[in-house]
C-alpha cells in the first residue's frame, strides 16, 4: 500500500511552514487537520459510543485520586502554590526542582516550547501526536517533517534527521504508531546548539519504563514531556510536567501565564508520583500488555481479509491498516464504537485507523462489530 511515508526516501522531508519548501514540494499540511484528536470521536452522538478512539485508561481518575482532588477544593480561595508538587515531580524522577515546570497538560508545552525557545530549523519526526507541529506554526516556525515509514516498522534512523535541525520532536512511545523507539538512539540525535523534544506522555504505560530519557542528565539539550492525563484518566484537569535543564526551564517558565496550573491539578500531579500511584500505574502497564496481546491476536484473524497491524505495538494503542477503514470506521460507529481515524497523522492516509487497548471483554465486543463493519463496507 502506498502512503506518504512510503514515498521518497527514508528521510523524505516537507515543509509544512509559511515558506517554501526547501526539497521543491508544495506544502504537505493538506489533507491533515493537526488540530483533529480523538475526543471529536466521542463528542455530541459519539458520547454515548464504546470509546476506543481516546488514549486515556478506562475507568479512571480512581476512587483514591478523585478524593485526593476533592479534598483540595476547601484551598480554591488561595492563589495555586507549585512548590509541593514541584519537589514531588523532582524526586519521582531524582533531578533538583530547577530541572522540573509543571504545565497545563503536555500540550502546553508545546506552545511554550514553541514561543519561548529561538530556534532557525525545526522537525517533527511524523507520524506522531500533531500538536508539537501545530504550535510551531501558529508561533510563525517554517516546520519540515521526517517521515517515517511503515516498509521501516515505522522506526527513526537517528540519521534521517537534518544536521542542522536545532529543534527536534519525537514521541516515544509514539502516538499513533505505538512504537518504543531504543533510549539510545534517541539519544543519538543531541548535538550542541539542538534542543531535542521527547514526548513520553505514555512511557508509564510501558512495564518499566525502558528506553525513558526522563531524569536523564548526560543528553545535551534533551526535554522530556510527561502527561499524567493518559494512565490517570485527567484529561479534563489538564496536568504534565517538562523535564529538562535549568536554563530551559527558567526560558519555558518566563512564557507561562501567572498561576498556569490549578490548585486541584496540582495536588492530582503530588498524587500521581507517589509510591501508592507509582506501584499502580506500574501494575496497570501490566495489564496493558495482556490486553493489547488479545486486541492484536484478534486483529490478526482478519489478515486474509487485508488488515494489518503495526507491529510491534508498546503503547497503550494499535495502529491498523485496512481496506475501505473510512466506511469501516463509519459502520463501528453505528454498531456503538468509536475508533480514531489516521489520516490526520502526517505520514498516514485514509486506509489506518487507531485503536485504544481497552479490556478483554470490550475488545472481544469490538472484534465481533469489526467482523460486521468489514462485512458491511464490502457490500
Amino acid at each position: 500500500m502506498h502512503t506518504e511515508s512510503d514515498s521518497g526516501s527514508r528521510h523524505d522531508l516537507r515543509n509544512t511552514g509559511h515558506g517554501p519548501s526547501h526539497t521543491g514540494d508544495a506544502p504537505s499540511n493538506a489533507g491533515h487537520d493537526l488540530r483533529h484528536h480523538g475526543d471529536a470521536e466521542v463528542r455530541d452522538d459519539g458520547a454515548r459510543l464504546i470509546d476506543l478512539a481516546v488514549n486515556v485508561r478506562a475507568d479512571t481518575p480512581p476512587a483514591w485520586l478523585r478524593e485526593r482532588i476533592a479534598g483540595s477544593l476547601t484551598g480554591l480561595a488561595a492563589y495555586p502554590d507549585g512548590r509541593a508538587a514541584r519537589a514531588a515531580v523532582a524526586a519521582r524522577h531524582g533531578l533538583p526542582v530547577e530541572r522540573v515546570l509543571l504545565t497545563a497538560g503536555a500540550a502546553e508545552a508545546f506552545v511554550l516550547l514553541a514561543r519561548a525557545l529561538k530556534v532557525r530549523h525545526p522537525v517533527v519526526v511524523h507520524p506522531q501526536f500533531t500538536e508539537p507541529e501545530a504550535a510551531l506554526r501558529d508561533a510563525g516556525h517554517t516546520v519540515d517533517r521526517v517521515l517515517l515509514r511503515e516498509s521501516d516498522g515505522f522506526r527513526l534512523d537517528p540519521a534521517a534527521v537534518p544536521e542542522d535541525a536545532d529543534l527536534v520532536v519525537v514521541g516515544n512511545p509514539t502516538n499513533p504508531t505505538s512504537v518504543l523507539h531504543p533510549a539510545e538512539s534517541l539519544a543519538r540525535l543531541a548535538r550542541p546548539g539542538r534542543t531535542l523534544v521527547v514526548d513520553e506522555a505514555f512511557m508509564d504505560a510501558v512495564p518499566g519504563e525502558r528506553e525513558a530519557l526522563a531524569g536523564r542528565t548526560d543528553v545535551p539539550g534533551l526535554v522530556v514531556l510527561r502527561s499524567l492525563t493518559k494512565t490517570w484518566g485527567l484529561a479534563g484537569l489538564r496536568i504534565g510536567y517538562v523535564l529538562a535543564a535549568p536554563g530551559t526551564i527558567a526560558e519555558l517558565e518566563r512564557a507561562q501565564p501567572l498561576w498556569p496550573v490549578s490548585t486541584p491539578a496540582l495536588a492530582a500531579a503530588e498524587a500521581c508520583v507517589s509510591d501508592r500511584a507509582l506501584a499502580e500505574a506500574a501494575e496497570a502497564a501490566g495489564r496493558i500488555v495482556a490486553d493489547r496481546a488479545h486486541l492484536v491476536a484478534g486483529l490478526q484473524e482478519f489478515a486474509p481479509d487485508g488488515l494489518v497491524v503495526a507491529e510491534p505495538a508498546d503503547g497503550p494503542f494499535v495502529l491498523i491498516r485496512l481496506p475501505r477503514a473510512t466506511a469501516v470506521r463509519r459502520h463501528l460507529r453505528s454498531l456503538g464504537f468509536a475508533v480514531r481515524r489516521g489520516d490526520t497523522f502526517p505520514g498516514l492516509d485514509d486506509a489506518w485507523l487507531r485503536l485504544a487497548v481497552r479490556d478483554r471483554t470490550t475488545v472481544n465486543g469490538f472484534l465481533q462489530a469489526l467482523d460486521r463493519a468489514m462485512t458491511l463496507a464490502d457490500r
